[in-house]
């Protein structure tokens, strides 16, 4: 089994299309591969709308995980708002324990499994744990998804800050382009973050409105991811 985390410097910054194109990637090289969010908020019909966007890029729909439906989406809230409150708002508990055991029934079904974060690595689950802290229990290593534009620099390096202080693997950071950032931006953020962190940096994705067009230039990178992977 292979596991990874992918977690991003905030929310809304690709993570959910990083995860489904890295799953068709896995797939497409003939393994087995289930994509998991722990806990999703605003979602109306009670099951991740993010695991829905990865199974559609995959190919697949709900019916062809339908024995691990309540694994790969253990607990989504109505409210869209932070994980912490939407709990709180309908009185219902997110346990850790319930998420690491959905991880693991998957990681004993399928040979590959990646989890999408929720929004960046410190999002609080309730008054005292965060979403890292499942993350570090597990030994799960992670991968930056970071949005290519002015502010990236801080939020990149705080992120890996709180990675590497937990003593965390941190595969690597890839960033998505933003059509609105300046080109001398998108050029010189990886740079400097990586010769700020030391940390491996897989690429950066240009803005594009089509799935197909972004897995022609994903797949670059999603082979370095996948190198990282299986020497983990």
């Amino acid at each position: 089994m292979k596991a990874i985390f992918v977690t991003g410097t905030d929310t809304g910054v690709g993570k959910t299309i990083v995860c489904a194109h890295l799953a068709k990637y896995i797939l497409e090289k003939g393994y087995s591969v289930i994509t998991q969010k722990w806990v999703e908020t605003g979602c109306r019909n009670r099951f991740s709308r993010d695991v829905e966007t990865h199974l559609k890029i995959m190919g697949k729909d709900k019916l062809s995980i339908r024995n691990y439906l309540s694994d790969v989406s253990p607990y989504t809230f109505k409210a869209a708002c932070s994980a912490h409150l939407a709990s709180k708002m309908e009185n219902k508990k997110i346990n850790a324990d319930k998420i690491k055991n959905s991880f693991r029934l998957l990681t004993r079904k399928f040979d590959f499994v990646i989890v999408e974060g929720i929004g960046g690595c410190l999002v609080p689950f309730d008054k005292s744990n965060f979403v890292i802290n499942i993350v570090k229990d597990l030994n799960l290593p992670v991968v930056v998804v970071a949005h290519n534009k002015l502010g990236a620099i801080n939020h990149t390096l705080l992120t890996l800050e709180a990675l590497s202080a937990r003593g965390i693997n941190i595969l690597g950071v890839l960033f998505n382009n933003s059509p609105q950032a300046q080109k001398m931006i998108i050029k010189d953020n990886p740079r400097i973050i990586k010769t700020l962190s030391k940390q491996e940096i897989f690429g950066c994705l240009p803005w594009v409105d089509k799935h197909d067009k972004f897995y022609e230039s994903f797949s670059l990178i999603a082979g370095k991811i996948w190198e990282k992977m299986l020497h983990e």
